[in-house]
């Protein structure tokens, strides 16, 4: 169970592991022009330190340095006496719980660039990781479905957000040698209907090994299935995308979309090709979903398969 306390920082499980990391992360868009974004903050409070920041992105660039926004910070001071139930970080990102596990207040602070004032309400519990059989291993990792509302000002230009989209909070072990090529994709839908599947790829498959669908009411977890991508040969980029899987009662759920837009985050010994993904075809659910593709590959796989514009799964 995510409770109350869980809001805050895990400071009394850190012990002396180096590794010992917290994160936060929000996620949200704007289809009208063609804008995705994070909020994301790393916590190793070991080491005194809080990295991250945010990114916005739409369909005009890809590189870090060239999208409409972003600021991805290594080692700044953590505070000492840091609350997450009501922060503001030196990476510009703000929490504050408004509702304990559901509702949390957000904003950004970089005048002249970009501001923000978001509201994230749960459209379900916050679920935790069912296996260590994902990129996320042992450490407690929990996904949440919401509705984020609000608005940003992006160089002078106020636009309103409203959509459907997730958030995750992980605590444990993280160190920076320890990613595989994987995946974490998203898809949601009015009243908080949605899926994520996190993927391995390994033995010439992309498998789920974690997730969960909501039709509409209580999540029900994933028991198997595969994503399979079709890229551009020469970039790597993906372009359509399938998610095909059946949940523990028995029940197949597919959805089909496209990318529209990407964005490439440098983390440490890996990249994260990340795109917002229009879910176009729905089979064993209703509506018309929005999501994110993180396409995660560790730095030397991804500099091989650009060389040899060799993209397949692992064998």
């Amino acid at each position: 169970m995510f409770t109350a306390d869980d809001d805050a920082l895990h400071l009394h499980l850190a012990g002396e592991e180096w590794w010992f990391t917290e994160t936060s992360w929000f996620a949200f868009h704007n289809i009208e022009h063609h804008l995705g974004g994070w909020f994301y903050s790393m916590f190793r409070p070991n080491i005194g330190t809080v990295a991250g920041g945010a990114w916005l992105w739409d369909d005009t660039a890809h590189l870090p340095w060239e999208v409409p926004y972003s600021a991805n910070y290594t080692a700044l001071q953590l505070p000492i006496d840091l609350d997450l139930r009501d922060a503001q970080l030196p990476n510009g990102v703000s929490i504050k719980v408004e509702e304990p596990t559901m509702v949390y207040r957000l904003g950004y602070d970089d005048p002249g660039r970009f501001t923000a004032d978001l509201r994230f309400e749960g459209a379900m519990a916050p679920r935790a990781l069912a296996t260590g059989a994902s990129t996320f291993g042992h450490a407690s990792h929990f996904d949440q479905l919401g509705h984020m509302t609000g608005s940003i000002e992006l160089h002078g230009r106020t636009i309103d957000i409203d959509c459907w989209s997730m958030r995750d909070r992980t605590w444990g072990r993280r160190p920076e040698n320890r990613p595989r090529q994987a995946a974490y994709v998203t898809g949601a839908g009015v009243e908080g209907q949605g899926f994520l599947a996190v993927t391995n790829a390994r033995d010439g498959k992309d498998r789920i090994a974690y997730g969960f669908v909501n039709r509409g009411g209580e999540p029900i977890t994933i028991a198997d299935g595969e994503r399979t991508v079709q890229r551009n040969g020469e970039t790597g980029w993906i372009e359509t995308m399938r998610i095909d899987a059946v949940d523990v009662n028995g029940d197949a759920f597919a959805a089909i979309g496209t990318a529209t837009n990407r964005i490439i985050i440098n983390r440490h010994t890996f990249i994260d090709v990340n795109s917002v993904i229009h879910w176009h075809t729905l089979e064993g659910a209703t509506g018309d979903w929005w999501g994110e593709d993180q396409d995660m590959w560790p730095m030397h796989r991804w500099s091989a398969a650009r060389r040899s514009l060799d993209w397949g799964v692992p064998s």
